[in-house]
């Protein structure tokens, strides 16, 4: 399994295009300080989907920062992703490592202890534990966990896989990332915090900065 610098993980949703161009957007955010990158779209159709997030990964090329693909195993695959994220009503990791390979990166989401245990045992890279807060970019019927909810959840998979990044998503800000990595989080991944700031690339760094020293802070 691929290891992965999850320290900000930029989320490019296909909601995002009154911003601008998804692949123009990913580039800034990864020549600003994003770590890691993911195209999510819940409303393109496939071939759309492909065509975006072949751009996408052409955009990042070159700057060693890896593109995953949310849910869809083929769009990653047609468009050669570096890996998937996954939920947990997706295709299960062992299938998805199958498939993907063993360099792929692959990345669950997790919101509960169940959900934990399945981290625990899949053959995944890293787990991101959410909503912490509320957030608007997307309808989640679970309600947030909290910075207490999300320690306990991140205690968990800790215990059993300690090299695991664990990142935390929702409602997240330069303030919050602080918090939630004092509380354990390797990084944070965001929508809105970077994409609908005034200044894209200020708001990558400045999130960067936020986790960069809480890291710092809590190994020190």
């Amino acid at each position: 399994m691929s290891k992965l610098d999850y320290r900000l993980n930029a989320i490019v949703d296909g909601s995002l295009q009154d911003v601008g161009d998804l692949a123009e957007l990913a580039a800034i955010a990864a020549g600003n300080g994003a770590t890691i990158v993911q195209y999510r779209d819940k409303d393109a159709p496939t071939r759309t989907m492909v065509e975006r997030a072949a751009a996408i990964r052409a955009a990042l090329a070159g700057s060693g920062v890896p593109l995953v693909v949310n849910d869809r195993i083929d769009v990653a695959l047609a468009a050669e992703a570096e890996g998937v994220h996954l939920g947990r009503d997706d295709m299960d990791v062992a299938t998805a490592r199958r498939l993907l390979g063993p360099d792929a990166i692959i990345g669950v989401t997790v919101k509960n202890e169940a959900d934990a245990d399945m981290a625990i045992a899949a053959p995944c890279d890293y787990a991101c534990i959410g909503g912490v807060f509320e957030t608007l970019s997307k309808q989640n019927p679970d309600a947030p966990v909290g910075i207490e909810g999300f320690a306990a959840l991140r205690r968990r998979i800790g215990v059993a896989k300690p090299d695991l990044p664990v990142g935390a998503i929702a409602g997240i800000d330069a303030g919050r990332a602080r918090d939630v990595v004092k509380a354990g989080a390797s990084g944070v991944a965001v929508i809105s915090a970077v994409f609908r700031a005034t200044d894209i690339a200020a708001a990558s760094r400045d999130l960067r900065r936020a986790v960069d020293d809480a890291l710092e802070g809590r190994s020190s």
